[in-house]
């Protein structure tokens, strides 16, 4: 018996598969690109964020992004730094505001990584969603997204 409030059982598999899929998709993306860029999922998350962004973001907007911690994120982009990914950059007008900049090696990493990456995608992912599939999951996931960055 379901209690109100509570997803159907019909919602709880969809809700489990989601999960499921998210895990194992992004293992499989994070292993292919460990194995022939040696670069993490998110490393290449990072770069690439720092990349449509004009090269730069604030630490805080990058944490946003990347969908981690600000302390993780912090981590993160340090090992990077130390790695010449990026570089962490305080801001002449604010020195509470630090910003990491994409280096020119971070750039080339991304470049040589992006082929693998989404082919990768397509293969673990984008291949089993035809227009139809897509039509319905952006309807289901965009306001998921809006409303809990509304909250956030």
């Amino acid at each position: 018996m379901v209690r109100a409030g509570e997803p159907e059982p019909r919602q709880l598999e969809v809700w489990r598969s989601f999960l499921e899929v998210h895990a194992r998709v992004t293992e499989a993306l994070d292993a292919e690109l460990r194995a022939g860029r040696d670069m993490s999922l998110g490393w290449y998350d990072v770069l690439v964020q720092l990349s449509e962004a004009g090269g730069r973001l604030r630490m805080s907007e990058l944490a946003d992004a990347v969908l981690l911690s600000r302390s993780n994120c912090t981590r993160l982009v340090d090992r990077m730094d130390a790695a010449g990914l990026v570089a962490r950059k305080p801001d002449p007008d604010d020195a509470r505001v630090r910003w990491a900049v994409l280096t020119d090696d971070g750039r080339a990493r991304l470049r040589a990584a992006s082929g693998l990456h989404l082919a990768g995608v397509e293969r673990a992912f984008t291949s089993f969603v035809d227009d139809d599939a897509a039509d319905v999951l952006v309807s289901v996931f965009h306001p998921i997204i809006e409303r809990l960055r509304g909250e956030g």
